[in-house]
């Protein structure tokens, strides 16, 4: 399929949406009814959603609507549709964590960022497609088969929350929920050419959350412009008892943060991430996004983070061993895939997870487990934790200096499907610009910054300080502006 056969569809916006529901022009069931029409056309050729929550989503616009006939006021999402990334729990709806072993799981409770989307009177249409376990940076690792790119179908929609990017690329939903653990919302949102969020770790509940590395994941919202996704982020953040990692910090107002000029602010371009592997139109664009900071007049200087050429070999130890803890839990017994060839209870531990578990998901179990061993955990992952450190200290210097940090989301642009399955190492390094902020804990929204001559979305990530979402989001509305 060429590149002019697109599946990208603009949608309104939050505001755009609030206004023609408040003022009568729309009902929320016919708003849902639309969506689910779209997804019925589109979804075949982009396999974005995995499952459709039809009867919760319907009860939900109905209950927005009776709001609204009733001239109450309506919460800050009310009828606005969104798709959620299938390793979030919703009651009695399939979690498949686009694995096989987790096949005809639906989970008793729902997760806390879901029930804070409902409150705020949001419409979930359905469980959106992702790398098995957000175990891959391309979306070709699920077990339900591989997102395509709304932009080009062709291309990777990148991952590991795949179907949450293109989901709002392709207006397949208004809004969504996806997961970065190493850049699993950042990458994904520059390939499709919207923004992504990845708040800082504990800014976001995660329980109902199937955990990949615990220390490293997060919840983040995707959006078509800065703004919405920064609703969103009001929605769902702030402190959780059931997450004994969620900050007790209180929660700003980050919509309207993000209308606050970024004239003055500090912004830092670390050489580190313009060297060797970034491709030329991806640096070219980002420069130019850059230009735009300095004529809205924030003040562009250079920062050194040396340290970031460890840190892909620093995250591949840490989330691989957190994984092989983690995914020890699936073995058969309770719940999920169990295999029927096994006369003992051995055999049926060792064929459920050889047989449910996809090869990157295994790969890295793998991974994890030789690094945690007797005789080689101080050599290995000790070091890693050692490292990991050094990178936090490392931006802690940096934003004494600065306000923020711009950097290219990814070194490239989209891919072609199956262009780098065969070379799991070539994939590792397609995170190499996002995994430092998510080992040092900071924010970071990506946000579209231009395209190449192909047309292909170029993001660029700004990264701030522990809980200063909003001021990534005032940098980035910026560019977003000078970039429309």
């Amino acid at each position: 399929m060429k590149i002019a056969e697109t599946f990208v569809e603009k949608p309104k916006t939050l505001a755009e949406l609030c206004a023609d529901l408040t003022a009568g022009r729309i009902k929320a069931v016919d708003l849902a009814n639309g969506y689910y029409q779209r997804i019925e056309k589109v979804n075949p050729h982009l396999n974005v959603y995995l499952s459709l929550t039809r009867e919760r989503a319907m009860a939900q616009a109905e209950r927005v609507d009776a709001l609204a006939r009733k001239g109450d006021p309506l919460p800050p999402l009310a009828g606005v549709p969104m798709g959620i990334k299938d390793v979030l729990m919703m009651q009695g709806a399939p979690a498949t964590a686009g694995s096989k072993i987790l096949e005809g799981y639906r989970p008793p409770y729902d997760a806390t960022v879901v029930t804070r989307l409902e409150s705020a009177g949001a419409v979930l249409l359905g469980k959106l497609n992702c790398d098995e376990f957000a175990m891959g940076s391309s979306n070709e690792n699920s077990a339900y088969g591989p997102v395509r790119n709304p932009v080009d179908p062709e291309r990777v929609p990148g991952g590991s929350s795949g179907g949450s990017a293109a989901a709002v690329a392709a207006n397949l939903a208004a809004g969504t929920l996806g997961t970065d653990t190493g850049g699993s919302v950042r990458q994904p949102a520059s390939f499709c050419g919207v923004v992504g969020v990845m708040p800082t770790y504990g800014r976001v509940s995660r329980y109902g959350l199937i955990a990949f590395a615990s220390s490293l994941d997060r919840i983040g919202p995707f959006a078509a412009n800065v703004r919405d996704a920064a609703t969103l982020l009001n929605v769902i953040a702030g402190h959780d008892a059931h997450d004994a990692t969620s900050s007790p910090a209180p929660v700003e107002d980050y919509a309207v943060e993000s209308d606050q000029p970024a004239a003055g602010l500090r912004v830092g371009v670390p050489a580190e991430y313009f060297g060797e592997g970034l491709d030329p139109e991806v640096g070219a664009t980002i420069e130019k996004g850059i230009e735009a900071l300095k004529a809205a007049g924030c003040v562009v200087k250079p920062v050194s983070l040396p340290h970031t050429k460890y840190a892909v070999p620093t995250y591949y130890l840490i989330a691989t061993a957190e994984a092989s803890a983690n995914l020890a839990r699936f073995d058969g017994v309770r719940y999920g895939y169990r295999s029927p060839h096994s006369a003992t209870l051995a055999a049926m531990y060792s064929h459920s997870r050889n047989e449910g578990f996809g090869a990157e998901v295994k790969r890295r179990i793998l991974l994890g487990t030789y690094a945690l061993s007797a005789g080689y955990y101080d050599a290995y992952y000790l070091k890693a934790q050692q490292v990991r450190r050094l990178l936090a200290e490392e931006f802690l210097r940096a934003f004494a200096e600065v306000d923020a940090i711009v950097t290219p989301t990814s070194p490239v642009p989209a891919f072609k499907l199956g262009e780098k399955t065969g070379d799991p190492l070539a994939m590792y390094l397609a995170d190499i610009y996002t995994v430092t902020a998510s080992l040092a804990g900071i924010c970071g929204v990506t946000v579209p910054c231009g395209a190449t001559s192909g047309g292909l979305p170029v993001g660029m990530q700004v990264l701030a300080r522990h809980l200063c979402e909003s001021t990534a989001f005032r940098i980035a509305r910026t560019v977003e502006e000078a970039s429309s």
